[in-house]
């Protein structure tokens, strides 16, 4: 089967590690921690640099735990990130959702946090994180979705955004409304054959005046960063100006002390058939 090239829209530049940096177990995988404990064996599905990999390795140490990612030099980051938390036994490595390379049922827990949205058959990377996962475990997935995050002022500008951005990643071979459709790519997949479907959804607000200047300087640069800009204005979906303008927008919105972001996210969790792990040891 071929699969279907997806171009990851944001590059890795520093403004977008910024925000991956910012993801930690609390604030983009809490769906998932009660269903953790010790010597659980995980996968980390899209690690990115790691801030994620590492603090749900700790929650179900001594469990095997591996972070996968498409980008090998973040993988350098999460390393070392992995490193200073004294989490040496944690593994990082290069590898696509659509095709991991490991045996079947070899991990209790398979999570992707941002993932699917990239993915140019997210039906098919579903029934991947299921081929690895072992029965009784679960796999775990959370995708924000652009159509529905709402902010305040309404500048006419941030609709640009909006519209822009979908525009973009669309024409890369993702889908940025990945969010609402993770319940319906499931049931593609197979999912409702068994096993017990649990979906969910949850929000990042950004609202007071830390969080304002932080989300909104990050989408600022993230908007002219060459990575993406150039990906824009070299595929005819917008100009150079219209992207200034846009983040001249989020360093006024940034500014309003009246200012509110929220970014709706969609949440599947997915207990395969069969008992669920009782180990309690590596």
């Amino acid at each position: 089967m071929s699969q279907k090239s997806v171009e990851y829209v944001h590059g890795h530049p520093e403004s977008v590690l910024r925000s991956h940096r910012w993801r930690t177990a609390a604030n983009s995988a809490g769906y998932l921690l009660p269903d953790l404990r010790p010597g659980l064996d995980l996968l980390d599905v899209g690690c990115g640099p790691g801030t994620i990999t590492v603090e749900l390795a700790a929650l179900v140490a001594p469990g095997r735990v591996v972070g996968v990612d498409a980008g090998t030099e973040v993988l350098t980051g999460a390393r070392a990130l992995a490193a200073r938390r004294g989490l040496d036994a944690v593994e990082f490595t290069t590898a696509r959702v659509e095709s991991l390379p490991f045996p079947d049922d070899s991990f209790d827990v398979v999570h992707a946090h941002q993932v699917l949205q990239h993915v140019g058959d997210p039906v098919r990377a579903l029934r991947e994180m299921r081929r690895v996962c072992r029965p009784g475990g679960l796999v775990a997935v959370r995708d924000a979705d652009y159509a529905a995050m709402a902010w305040y002022p309404e500048l006419p500008e941030l609709d640009d955004w909006s519209g822009l951005y979908r525009r973009v990643a669309r024409a890369a071979g993702g889908e940025p409304d990945a969010g609402r459709r993770l319940l319906s790519w499931a049931r593609a997949a197979g999912y409702d054959e068994g096993g017990e479907l649990l979906p969910s959804a949850s929000v990042w607000c950004f609202a007071d005046e830390s969080d304002r200047d932080w989300w909104g300087g990050l989408w600022a640069d993230r908007t002219i960063e060459p990575d993406y800009a150039t990906r824009v204005t070299d595929g005819g979906h917008g100009t150079a100006e219209e992207l200034s303008r846009i983040a001249d927008a989020w360093r006024r919105w940034r500014a309003r002390p009246d200012a509110w972001f929220s970014v709706l996210h969609g949440e599947l969790r997915y207990r395969l058939p069969g008992a669920a792990p009782t180990r309690t040891a590596g």
